[in-house]
């Protein structure tokens, strides 16, 4: 796969690792827990199309659109002049404002999708990069339906011409596991980890998978810089599996899994 066929993240370091960049049209899982940087990578990811002509779509379920046109101010990313040019709709599906025309009511799937398109209507045509920060916010309430739900989002916008970052979390404290469903779906997951080592707060990086195309298999430590954003440091002496969750958490989150798929299926039952 040339090069043309790739997109860069924004992140230098990142394509480097992705060995130019991620495949056009791949849905990329970003996965990690809270403040390890996926929405700062997301930006990023945006912004690099912006730069390069192309049109974007941001879905912000945790943050309102202000809060994520000031991010990407602070990094000197000037996400407000792309809107006003048609370039770029940040969708909020955390305000829910009313008159708002790219506002979501509430955390539903189709409602998502089918503004997904209609935004990707008013863009135009063309190729577009997609990314919905986070995922996780439409299955809280129902974690056994996160694979259905990252598959229906795949498979319909898949026919839409977009490269998509579907971002998902996870905290380590909670049996809840940290979207199974996306990384499932996915044609490649980026994991995003963050440890105490020496006293310190270190993020760490390491591209699980990429299908089609090669990619560094090192874990890689990176820093947030102010009024620069995300940087590759370099290689660390970290392992893969430092970085792994312990086999205890992972146990917890399967069981928790699997305990409710069965309630899922059950509740199918009854309904027929």
């Amino acid at each position: 796969m040339s090069n043309k066929d790739r997109l860069s993240t924004g992140v230098p370091g990142i394509d480097s690792i992705l060995k130019g960049g991620i495949p056009k049209g791949f849905t990329v899982a970003v996965v990690g827990e809270p403040g390890t940087g996926k929405t700062i990578f997301s930006l990023h990811f945006i912004n690099a199309g912006l730069a390069n002509g192309e049109k974007a779509i941001y879905v912000t379920t945790e943050e309102s659109r202000a809060s994520i046109i000031k991010q990407a101010s602070s990094l000197g990313m000037n996400f407000l002049d792309a809107i006003n040019r048609g370039d770029l709709v940040i969708i909020d599906a955390l305000m829910g404002e009313r008159g708002d025309a790219w506002s979501l009511r509430e955390l539903d799937v189709e409602e998502l999708v089918n503004m997904v398109i209609e935004a990707k209507k008013y863009l135009g045509h063309g190729h577009t990069r997609l990314v919905i920060d986070s995922m996780s916010a439409f299955w809280l309430d129902k974690p056994a339906m996160a694979r259905k739900y990252s598959y229906h989002v795949k498979r319909v916008l898949s026919r839409w011409d977009f490269t998509t970052i579907l971002t998902s979390q996870y905290a380590v404290t909670t049996s809840l596991g940290f979207g199974f469903g996306v990384e499932h779906v996915a044609d490649g997951i980026i994991r995003f980890r963050k440890s105490i080592v020496g006293g310190f707060l270190k993020r760490f990086v390491i591209v699980e998978k990429m299908r089609q195309t090669d990619h560094d298999k090192r874990v890689f430590e990176i820093d947030i810089v102010d009024g620069k954003g995300m940087v590759v440091i370099g290689p660390s002496t970290l392992s893969r599996g430092d970085l792994a969750l312990p086999m205890s958490v992972i146990r917890k989150i399967i069981e928790a899994e699997l305990k409710k798929e069965i309630e899922l299926e059950g509740g199918e039952e009854l309904e027929e």
